[in-house]
């Protein structure tokens, strides 16, 4: 794989306050060059959701109604998260659930694509009985010995999935076999369907 043809992309990830339809409690993108992630650039943002958040979702990722009070709402902050992902490619693992997330609340943005580490997984790893992102980490072993905060902090999430989508990567031939292989049919990104020919 030839990684200096990759378009700009940002891994991302985003944790909620356990609601449905959720409230954001931080989204980080971390892009990733030249087959590297790239932590210099990445971002990061706490916010406090309009909702509390669920104890159950505080046991998960840590982010107490406590450790939120004092953080910025959404609706100040959400012209630098919009600025800082522009139109670049996003990659997520189980992309579908942070872009409708991230969707939601940017009604504005317009990824240029999208791709999605679980279906990439299916597709290079399919003896794996699981595809889950701890799975993917024990079978894959990256380095994660930079990575921040801990196991479902978003800035830790996109670190991982970002080791993971690029030594998945390194086992396609060119940027758009890796296409092929991880955007989901209806999501930006996504390759055209072939049409079959007519007589007309």
């Amino acid at each position: 794989m030839n990684f200096s043809s990759w378009p700009a992309l940002l891994v991302v990830d985003v944790e909620g306050n356990g609601t449905n339809p959720p409230d954001l409690v931080e989204v980080a993108a971390l892009p990733v060059r030249h087959g590297q992630p790239d932590k210099n650039t990445a971002e990061a943002w706490l916010t406090k959701p309009e909702r509390p958040v669920t104890p159950f979702a505080a046991r998960v990722h840590g982010l107490t109604n406590q450790v939120l009070e004092d953080k910025p709402g959404w609706e100040e902050i959400k012209d630098a998260v919009h600025a800082y992902l522009g139109t670049s490619w996003i990659a997520a693992h189980n992309a579908h659930v942070d872009y409708r997330v991230l969707s939601a609340h940017l009604p504005q943005w317009r990824p240029a694509g999208v791709i999605d580490t679980l279906r990439l997984a299916k597709a290079t790893y399919p003896d794996l009985p699981k595809h889950t992102l701890d799975a993917l980490i024990e079978h894959a072993r990256p380095d994660l010995g930079q990575a921040p905060a801990q196991r479902h902090r978003a800035t830790f999430d996109a670190y991982a999935t970002a080791q993971l989508l690029i030594a998945m990567a390194s086992q396609y031939e060119s940027w758009e076999q890796l296409v092929a292989a991880a955007v989901p049919p209806g999501l930006p990104g996504a390759p055209e369907p072939e049409q079959e020919p007519t007589l007309w």
